[in-house]
């Protein structure tokens, strides 16, 4: 397979960004550590904005790395 693109990797930190400070809360409610029942309402809005574009981005790129000739 062909090297994955810029908008590839974009998508995959867009993701990251996005949806990681969500997830962290989430495991750590799960672990026991900090509030037992977080309410995490701009954690879950920033999740809600970025993981769809994101997942389009990395969708899009994938797309077109395998249209891509190999270059060896």
């Amino acid at each position: 397979m062909a090297r994955l693109p810029r908008l590839f990797w974009f998508g995959v930190v867009l993701l990251a960004i996005g949806s990681g400070p969500l997830l962290l809360i989430i495991l750590a409610a799960a672990l026991g550590l900090g509030d037992p029942d977080p309410n995490p309402i701009g954690p879950g809005l920033l999740a809600l904005i970025t993981f769809w574009p994101a997942i389009m981005m990395i969708g899009i790129g994938w797309k077109r790395a395998s249209q891509r000739p190999d270059r060896y």
